[in-house]
């Protein structure tokens, strides 16, 4: 199937590691030209190399970092046409959490995207194509998690944001991940064998965890020109995960 992808300009964040590494894969592939940003150099060096992206170092919780950063980019390939927001990380507090963890959490899960993608659209728009898609999470949560809250407001964001941009030929979409293969997951969230059998036994239908890839070829799927009547809308990709997760 063509996509439509060949030669169009993207710019994904988080893309050390992970979800957005994944995804930048799989738009490379696809003939993608790339601008891939993080706060780690070491990770991105192998995938410049493949690919001869542009790697842009940055800390998009920082908002004067992000602006340079989104400017970078958008100088090294001349132009975006195409985001990710794939950047960000879990955070789960009690009540009565300290108001510091979350601001802290929202502005890298929530702010930055927002900001980012707002940074990028006017061009977008201008010149009557785009993307944007951002990785959001479940929002039906067993506890509190400041990284939850800020997702559940990223995905309200996107679907509010995709009605002001349709009519200029640009898309807005979010993906809802479940458990994936990924640093996180292997270091963080489930770093015990036997207690990452008995998740997988009580929560998800399909009974693994997924890999990168199979959400990576969605995030190809929003991107592409096949999915031009796509927006507004987030797509999970977890296995059949129960809502609410124990």
């Amino acid at each position: 199937m063509e996509l439509g992808l060949s030669g169009k300009r993207a710019l994904v964040t988080g893309a050390s590691a992970g979800l957005g590494a994944a995804i930048a894969e799989a738009l490379a592939q696809e003939g993608v030209r790339l601008a891939v940003m993080a706060r780690r150099e070491v990770p991105l060096q192998g995938f410049v190399a493949r690919h001869g992206a542009a790697a842009i170092m940055c800390d998009i919780a920082d908002p004067d970092a992000l602006d340079r950063g989104a400017d970078a980019a958008a100088a090294a390939l001349g132009g975006i046409d195409i985001l990710v927001n794939a950047a960000g990380a879990a955070g789960p507090i009690g009540l009565g959490g300290d108001d510091a963890v979350w601001a802290r959490d929202f502005a890298l899960n929530f702010t930055a995207p927002r900001r980012l993608a707002e940074r990028l659209l006017p061009a977008m728009r201008s010149r009557g194509w785009g993307r944007v898609i951002s990785l959001t999470g479940n929002n039906e949560t067993h506890g509190l998690n400041t990284a939850g809250a800020a997702k559940a407001a990223l995905t309200f964001w996107s679907k509010g944001a995709a009605s002001e941009v349709a009519s200029d030929g640009v898309t807005v979409n979010a993906i809802a991940p479940g458990r994936l293969w990924s640093e996180q997951i292997r270091n963080r969230i489930h770093p015990d064998e036997a207690e990452r059998a008995r998740f997988i036994a009580d929560n998800i239908p399909l009974g693994r965890f997924g890999d990168p890839e199979e959400l990576a070829a969605v995030a190809v799927f929003l991107a592409s020109e096949r999915a031009s009547y796509v927006t507004g809308t987030t797509i999970t990709v977890d296995g059949g995960m129960a809502r609410a997760v124990r």
